[in-house]
């Protein structure tokens, strides 16, 4: 991948189910935990509209719409998980001319395959690195914090691909269920004692640029630290349908005019207007942290989808 903007666009069907309990369905492995704020827990383009460089859909099917594409198809070995209880999730991309395991990968942001894990409503939120056996299998711990649909996404490019692709499956955690509705639009959050703050607009069409900005006590943070090739990892999901755009930084690390902040400036484009939820992965002192918001592309009104948790 290159260091300016990749956006992989893709969408997924919902599965829910109304009662106590929730036993079948989509999952992924949410990112944020019960004790953190709604914006702290864990964050395409249109039709005949010009991309901003570095995009890799132009052309295709939004990516993550479909669980096969491209001659590729991935296949979870576990597809229910119980709610808050540590357990494997292993997986495989299939080549479909061969019926067999992808083995080799090209490494894109310093890793062979990124796993996306988000839950429905978009409250929890996970960017995973699983190990990879030499049969293809690829595995990683999860533990999901509550019952409900998740959805699975394997970002990739396999070995000889001109470019990359997003593959997305259900999951489906059970345990007690309920349903929330999108976190309020806010263009600044908290996490971990450090303050986020948003600036630009989420735009369709060309798009445009974002950046945030981190701070500690009331200081600008100025030191962060690379984190996958860059000082921050930006994924944005569109509220309703999961499509997904992921997104990276103008500029990179040791480029001689990059900054280590405190202000992270990404180009983006949103396949439509709509609310959105963007979740930013940024280092410091050692250790990953997320930042999450709402916001609303293409001038969209700020209803429908948003409101505060339960």
């Amino acid at each position: 991948m290159n260091t300016g903007l990749k956006i992989t666009a893709f969408a997924a069907a919902v599965a829910a189910t109304f009662g106590t309990a929730y036993g079948v369905g989509t999952g992924i492995d949410p990112v944020t935990d019960k004790d953190r704020t709604p914006t702290a827990r864990h964050g395409e383009h249109e039709d005949e509209q010009p991309e901003p460089e570095g995009t890799k859909t132009a052309g295709h099917t939004p990516g993550g719409l479909q669980i096969s594409d491209r001659g590729y198809t991935l296949e979870l070995a576990e597809t229910h998980l119980v709610a808050d209880k540590k357990q494997p999730l292993r997986f495989t991309v299939v080549e479909d001319a061969t019926g067999r395991n992808v083995t080799a990968y090209t490494r894109e942001h310093d890793k062979e395959l990124h796993l996306i894990v988000a839950s429905r409503d978009l409250t929890t939120y996970r960017h995973l690195h699983p190990t990879r056996a030499a049969d293809g299998t690829w595995s990683t711990d999860v533990r999901l914090p509550e019952a409900g649909g998740y959805r699975v996404f394997a970002d990739f490019r396999p070995a000889g691909a001109k470019e990359g692709l997003t593959l997305g499956a259900d999951l489906g955690v059970a345990g007690p269920y309920e349903p929330r509705n999108l976190p309020a639009h806010s263009t600044t959050t908290k996490v971990d004692g450090y303050d986020v703050t948003l600036k630009g607009e989420l735009k369709t069409g060309a798009g445009g640029d974002l950046t945030l900005s981190v701070a500690k006590n009331g200081r600008p943070v100025t030191d962060l630290q690379p984190y996958l090739g860059a000082y921050g990892h930006l994924v944005a999901l569109r509220s309703g349908d999961l499509a997904y755009l992921h997104v990276h930084p103008n500029g990179t690390p040791g480029d001689g005019k990059t900054e280590a902040g405190p202000g992270i400036s990404f180009g983006t484009a949103a396949p439509s207007k709509g609310a959105y939820r963007l979740f930013l992965d940024f280092k410091h002192g050692g250790k990953v942290r997320t930042a999450a918001f709402t916001v609303y592309a293409g001038g969209a009104a700020e209803k429908g989808g948003g409101g505060h948790q339960h």
